[in-house]
């Protein structure tokens, strides 16, 4: 019986992870629900025998029927046996599907969770080398495929093995064993020129997939450019092209329909080869008195009963085939290691101590080649506002990454509340601190919801007081629908000042006893600027707060400010003491200043 399950377990390179191991994978997931899974297989077997068992049946009706003291009486009790057996096979085949439903549904749920939570938990580094949109599609493939995996198993191949050990069972016990070879031999034929030949068309239906997508994405690229193709009178060009890549799909389909009608033609030859051997040798037994009328009727219902089936064996395979490779997708993201993750004896950080930040010689690389940070060496006191300024490729926002801990360092160590940051859990870390990045990321959902995305658990009041305190309810009040006003994806419909401020009032619902602000004005106009500073100056009273910036005008008034350049800090002190020492800081202030002056004067 296992020759079904070797056929698809072959051709590992394509795949890249053999059928059962990937089966072993998923069974933990459907274990859960070992009690619908067993009652599933049971009504599986239940149906599968009452199947098998109306042909037998059907024969002793026949055989009555054939005999002249039964010729005009009918055999009641026999005809009331088939109609039963015919509904129990309906009967379980349904109970299997209710009994399995919620398994699949919960195996495919917990999984997706379960990527979903391991994406998050990832590092940035992953996150930037990946494309979103590629690793949606793959958890969107590979959970669709749990389902066709599942489904495929057990409503297909499953159920052909247990009918085909039952006939084989029946066959053996009652007739000659070359009824038993034949009806094997065919079976073994029919699967190995099916997965032969299905191997072959999945190249070609590649090929048509491809042409028809060139084609598609063609198409849709020249009516998008609609007015660059008649600014240069390009219609037959574009045309040409067009035509090109339909030639090539007409090309691929062809091969692709072709193909089918062999495979449907030899699966059809060796179904015919087969039925017409075992008739042979049934038709000889009826005639050498050894088999009944009802014999012959038997055996031609059970090599039908098997072959049907078989028919779709080629669809099946090779939707197991995809599904495999979309769930080893899926799979490899599961697999992909944390980069940075908890300690086993990790604690969370304390709230109730005054929390100040020590940068103790930290050394950090993106790539071991190019080091970013070199010996960072300082220190934001509890309550007080430590400004960052340098020019861009400094690392000033490295170390923000390092402080949020989305890396970790390389060399030394970073504290808050003179604990290393290691030795903390993620979360509460995270927790303490809040930030307002240069470019706010709003999810497409409402004002409402994306300022109460700071606390999640806030109250409406709550996130009314931030947003005063962030200056947005004179913008909340122009729009009709205030707070249940959609933002767009990504925020697009807010300005740059608006999602600012939203990104302030985020903040100050998360009410974080540190602050971090990562070039939050870099991105806004002077008179925009102006009014979002007064704002972050507000939100930074009391607190633990680092400030990165390139604008020197927005961090004056800060307590200490740094000044960093190739990953080093090479000047710090206050505003007036570093323009005093006619150094990096003061000639970046001449600059900007210039810069200034200039945008007036062109204003």
């Amino acid at each position: 019986m296992s020759f079904l399950a070797t056929a698809l377990s072959t051709r590992r390179r394509q795949t890249g992870r053999p059928f059962w191991p990937t089966l072993a994978s998923l069974f933990p997931y459907l274990w859960i629900y070992r009690g619908r899974v067993l009652a599933a297989f049971a009504c599986l077997i239940g149906a599968k025998i009452a199947a098998v068992i109306v042909p037998v049946v059907f024969k002793h009706i026949i055989d009555d029927l054939g005999t002249s003291d039964m010729a005009r009486i009918l055999p009641v009790a026999l005809l009331l046996l088939y109609g039963f057996l015919r509904f129990a096979s309906a009967l379980f085949t349904e109970l299997r599907e209710i009994c399995f439903a919620r398994v699949t549904q919960e195996t495919i749920r917990q999984l997706a969770l379960e990527v979903f939570r391991h994406l998050h938990a990832l590092s940035l580094r992953f996150h930037l080398e990946r494309q979103t949109g590629g690793i949606s599609r793959d958890i969107e493939r590979g959970t669709h495929s749990i389902a066709n995996l599942i489904n495929y198993t057990l409503y297909s191949i499953f159920p052909i093995l247990i009918e085909i050990a039952l006939v084989l069972g029946i066959l053996l016990a009652r007739y000659e064993p070359a009824f038993a070879l034949i009806t094997l031999a065919s079976l073994v034929s029919y699967i190995a020129f099916t997965v032969t030949v299905s191997n072959w068309r999945i190249q070609i239906r590649r090929q048509v997939n491809e042409a028809d997508s060139h084609a598609n994405t063609h198409a849709v690229d020249s009516l998008m450019n609609y007015e660059t193709v008649k600014y240069f009178g390009n219609e037959t060009f574009e045309a040409k092209r067009y035509d090109s890549h339909l030639r090539e799909w007409a090309e691929a389909a062809t091969r692709s329909q072709v193909s089918l009608s062999f495979l449907n033609l030899g699966q059809q030859a060796i179904v015919v080869a087969g039925v017409t051997l075992i008739m042979w040798r049934a038709a000889a037994g009826v005639a050498a008195g050894s088999m009944s009328v009802g014999d012959l009727v038997l055996v031609n219902a059970f090599m039908m009963q098997l072959y049907l089936p078989l028919n779709y064996l080629g669809v099946v395979y090779r939707e197991i085939r995809q599904a495999l490779i979309d769930i080893e997708r899926m799979f490899a993201l599961l697999g992909e290691a944390r980069e940075v993750a908890d300690s086993p004896d990790a604690a969370d950080l304390p709230r109730d101590i005054p929390l100040d930040i020590r940068f103790q010689d930290v050394r950090f690389a993106y790539d071991a080649k190019r080091p970013v940070l070199q010996g960072v060496d300082f220190r934001v006191p509890a309550g007080h506002t430590v400004a960052v300024v340098g020019p861009s490729g400094a690392g000033k926002s490295t170390l923000a990454r390092l402080l949020f801990r989305f890396y970790d360092v390389t060399g030394g160590e970073i504290r808050i509340g003179s604990r290393d940051i290691r030795s903390l859990t993620q979360s509460s870390l995270r927790a303490a601190i809040g930030t307002v990045p240069q470019d706010t990321v709003l999810f497409n959902d409402t004002l409402f919801y994306n300022i109460r995305y700071g606390r999640p658990d806030a109250s409406r009041a709550e996130v009314e007081a931030a947003a005063r305190a962030a200056q947005l309810d004179g913008l909340i009040a122009c729009l009709p629908d205030g707070f249940d006003t959609r933002v767009g994806e990504r925020g697009l419909k807010l300005s740059g000042g608006e999602k600012q401020r939203v990104a302030i009032a985020r903040a100050l619902l998360k009410n974080p006893p540190i602050l971090l602000f990562d070039e939050a004005t870099s991105a806004l106009d002077s008179r925009t600027e102006q009014g979002i500073q007064a704002q972050l100056d507000a939100a930074a009273r009391g607190r633990t707060t680092l400030v990165i910036a390139h604008r020197l005008s927005t961090v004056m008034n800060a307590d200490h400010i740094l000044v960093m350049e190739e990953g080093r800090i090479v000047e710090q002190g206050r505003h007036p003491e570093l323009l005093g020492k006619n150094g990096v800081y003061a000639q970046m202030w001449a600059i900007q200043q210039q810069e200034t002056r200039e945008s007036g004067h062109e204003t």
